[in-house]
């Protein structure tokens, strides 16, 4: 570790609250491009309030001061034109209470969530903004501002003067209360980055997205032209109508790509000394192992949806196969039909096992299968994999505890989705397109899993899998399911509704016992309508009784007769 850092110690200073938000508001104080997204809840913003009240610290900020050219900003809800400057200052730590602070007490910031903060001056507390507003409720804005102040208890306020001591005390608190902050003058855009790091290690920790997008940003100017992994995320979204994936699989995902430890140590990452790993790309730089590794998602989650029968994220069993894929397909962007089908094997193979054969740790999902694929060996490389599941259960999961955040459901759903779903209204099949605008960045699939029975179960029954119908439309009544299933559309023909309720594992005795409310009989056909279904879909995907062998048009035949000779 070298010793270069701050050419100078930074200074001390305090400013005024009514000062430091005049700056924000004019834009004399803004937010790097590598600080992670605000995060604050309403009750973060009104403890923060309270503190200040209360003259409780609330924790000293950290600012680089340096020369900025005039740009639009964005801060929170708040869009700020922002002239050049000599002196801006730019929040290394304290994003989230400054944002907070600007925030809630502008008018422009203060209706919008989680900044609609107001005080009640009978209950002497901040509070969310009522549902409804009684006279002592006022809100930060107006509290803030003395003018605007005097002239709210002239009118719509009027009913609550007997607080006007209240509100001007804490009017004059707010003002005039001290915050305490270091400037730092530093031009190194790394040291800056390194003391963000160091910072946000201590205390609530970020995950190592929000870290490795901090050191590897590269300079303010131009930000909004590079690649980010928030950026990488949204953009394979709009490509493959899969959802937005998180910042940490993306992260994951890239450095799989470039070598076989998905969670190796990031601080090195391209630099052309001081890292372990072996490099399968060496002299690349951030740009282009940003763009090579969306090109590489984009191939891995085609896949999902194309062969693995996966299309939508919140159908994904484990993130980690992601990051696998993605390592994959960025050293084979064009497998073998062969191979295609053995990646489909390895996916339901794992989905099935879980991580527990990799000691219960999806960082060793990711770690032990990526390390199984080797640069240049394509053939190699699956059966390696393969080869890591020899020893993996084959039975399905149980569908009797149907949860949309767990694997078991994601499997469940998977396998109602090759069925074709279909509108218990119209008819008709419900595709990608559909799944893809019901539930948007949405991780779990609970808004197209609708419960058939919502009340008048057991605790037990709640959970079945076949209380459950899987229907991803906005415009089906799916709070009348019931009344749905025993009434067929009179523009749908028999065998329409025979493969609509096939499509959802159903069966006309089923609907009798619907019609009857036989909720017991009903519920017990379908948990094993469900239960035969899957394990057929299981069989069908993971091949469990088939050879993993190579295909025949990857053997090198004149190698075998030459042998023979």
């Amino acid at each position: 570790m070298g010793t270069a850092g701050l050419e100078t110690q930074p200074s001390a200073t305090t400013y005024d609250l009514e000062d430091l938000i005049t700056h924000a508001w004019s834009g004399k104080i803004r937010v790097p491009h590598f600080q992670r997204d605000f995060r604050w809840g309403t009750q973060d913003v009104i403890r923060l309030f309270d503190s200040i009240i209360k003259g409780y610290p609330i924790g000293s900020l950290l600012l680089w001061v340096r020369r900025s050219p005039a740009d639009t900003l964005t801060l929170g809800r708040l869009k700020i034109e922002a002239p050049a400057s000599e002196e801006t200052l730019w929040v290394v730590d304290g994003q989230q209470r400054i944002t907070s602070l600007a925030n809630a007490l502008s008018p422009q910031g203060n209706p919008h969530t989680p900044f609609s903060v107001y005080y009640d001056l009978a209950a002497k507390e901040f509070v969310p903004q009522p549902k409804t507003l009684e006279p002592q409720h006022i809100p930060l804005p107006v509290l803030f501002d003395l003018k605007v102040l005097i002239g709210w208890f002239r009118g719509e306020g009027q009913a609550a003067f007997e607080y006007f001591d209240e509100a001007e005390r804490v009017a004059k608190i707010l003002r005039q209360f001290k915050v305490p902050a270091y400037l730092v003058r530093q031009d190194d855009e790394k040291i800056l980055t390194d003391i963000f790091d160091r910072m946000n290690n201590y205390g609530k920790r970020l995950s190592r997205a929000e870290i490795f997008s901090a050191l590897f940003a590269g300079p303010e100017e131009g930000h909004q032209n590079r690649l980010s992994l928030s950026r990488i995320a949204d953009r394979v979204a709009d490509r493959t109508g899969f959802g937005t994936i998180d910042d940490d699989t993306v992260l994951a995902s890239i450095l799989a790509r470039r070598a076989p430890d998905p969670a190796r140590d990031i601080r090195n990452e391209f630099e052309e000394s001081g890292r372990r790993a072996v490099r399968e790309f060496p002299g690349e730089e951030r740009d282009t192992a940003y763009a090579e590794g969306e090109e590489a998602l984009v191939r891995a989650v085609g896949f999902l949806q194309t062969h693995a029968g996966v299309p939508h994220l919140s159908l994904l069993a484990y993130r980690a196969l992601l990051v696998v894929l993605t390592r994959f397909f960025a050293h084979f962007p064009e497998p073998q039909e062969n191979t295609l089908r053995l990646l489909r094997r390895l996916y339901w193979r794992v989905a099935v096992a879980g991580p527990a054969v990799f000691k219960g740790s999806f960082t060793q999902v990711g770690r032990v299968l990526s390390a199984r694929i080797k640069q240049g060996d394509e053939r190699g490389s699956i059966h390696g994999l393969i080869a890591a599941m020899a020893d993996a259960p084959t039975s399905p999961p149980n569908a009797v505890r149907f949860k949309t955040n767990e694997a078991t459901a994601k499997v469940v759903l998977s396998a109602w989705w090759s069925l074709g779903p279909r509108s218990l209204v119209t008819g008709q099949r419900f595709d990608a397109q559909d799944l893809a605008t019901l539930l948007g960045d949405q991780s779990t699939a609970a808004m197209a899993a609708h419960r058939i029975y919502p009340r008048g179960l057991t605790p037990q029954q709640q959970l079945l899998a076949s209380n459950r119908l899987f229907l991803p439309t906005s415009t089906d009544p799916v709070d009348e399911i019931p009344i749905l299933l025993g009434q067929r559309p009179i523009d749908l023909d028999d065998r329409t509704w025979n493969a609509v309720l096939a499509s959802h594992c159903l069966d006309d005795s089923m609907i009798d016992d619907i019609l009857n409310d036989n909720r017991n009989s009903f519920l017990t056909k379908r948990q094993e309508s469900i239960t035969k279904h899957l394990q057929e879909f299981l069989n069908r995907m993971a091949e469990w009784n088939y050879e993993d062998t190579p295909s025949l048009d990857s053997l090198d035949l004149d190698e075998l007769d030459d042998l023979a000779e």
